[in-house]
């Protein structure tokens, strides 16, 4: 039983609260083979698809920026059962109803494979942040955050919330192949239904920090706290750490100081 399993109910609890007063849901359903959710995608999708960066003049719609709120988690489990898999839920308007909007937005993803663990949380967690292999798309986020943006050119080709949704179900199930099945829920009616969700993020987090440290434990190395959410050798931002300690190191030993052996 995967510790991620409550929280999969407290989500679809979430949704049906803001169904129950009124909210805007809306429901959309997609194929499970990879050939078949990439087909007909009105976008590229896959490694360099984006050039990675959209400009202000060249946004249609932001998602998630700090003044409008954000929130992004992943949940997975290794009961399929808990999953309907292709399914894509939206809360609030879509893209193309809002162009030149900055719309708040909540992002949650949750997978289902039999034989998923605690050795794939770090896959698992990394994917959601897709870089440049959706195009038209781009993300400015943190990893506990979704700030995006969909470009202009995107939009016009009839880039929408589906078109997210299939793109991020080919790229988990293409990178992490014991993903069974995986539905998207993505919140842009409200900042204050954002932060609902984020209540539950908030949890979440705190066991996938746990989930990490007992990963590098097992590795043989304590790690007391995990600001990103995954370990060190799957972080974008490595580079950068190892080039700072890097100069730290080079100046202490200018300085007759002798090194510090630090722990990633």
């Amino acid at each position: 039983m995967s510790v991620f399993n409550a929280y999969v109910k407290k989500v679809a609890e979430y949704v049906e609260e803001v169904r129950g007063r009124g909210g805007q849901v809306r429901e959309f359903d997609s194929p499970a083979a990879v050939s078949e959710l990439a087909e007909g995608l009105p976008v590229r999708v896959g490694p360099g698809a984006s050039s990675g960066v959209i400009l202000r003049g060249d946004t249609f719609v932001e998602l998630g920026s700090p003044d409008a709120g954000s929130c992004a988690f992943l949940l997975w489990t290794d009961d399929p059962s808990l999953i309907r898999d292709g399914k894509i839920t939206l809360i609030g308007p879509d893209i193309k109803e809002t162009p030149g909007a900055s719309l708040p937005f909540g992002q949650v993803l949750m997978v289902a494979g039999k034989d998923l663990g605690k050795e794939e949380h770090s896959a698992l967690e990394q994917s959601q942040y897709i870089s440049d292999q959706v195009e038209g798309y781009m993300i400015r986020s943190t990893p506990e955050r979704m700030w995006s943006r969909v470009g202009k050119d995107a939009a016009a080709k009839g880039f929408d919330f589906c078109t997210l949704g299939k793109a991020l179900m080919t790229i988990f199930k293409s990178d992490v192949p014991k993903v069974q099945a995986m539905e998207a829920i993505f919140v842009t009616s409200s900042k204050e239904d954002v932060q609902r969700l984020d209540d539950i993020a908030q949890q979440v987090r705190k066991i996938s920090k746990d989930i990490v440290r007992e990963t590098w434990l097992a590795r043989g190395y304590d790690v007391l706290e995990c600001t990103l959410g995954w370990d060190c050798e799957s972080c974008t931002d490595k580079p950068v750490c190892d080039e700072i300690k890097e100069v730290i190191t080079v100046r202490k030993k200018k300085a007759g100081k002798p090194p510090e052996v630090t722990q990633s």
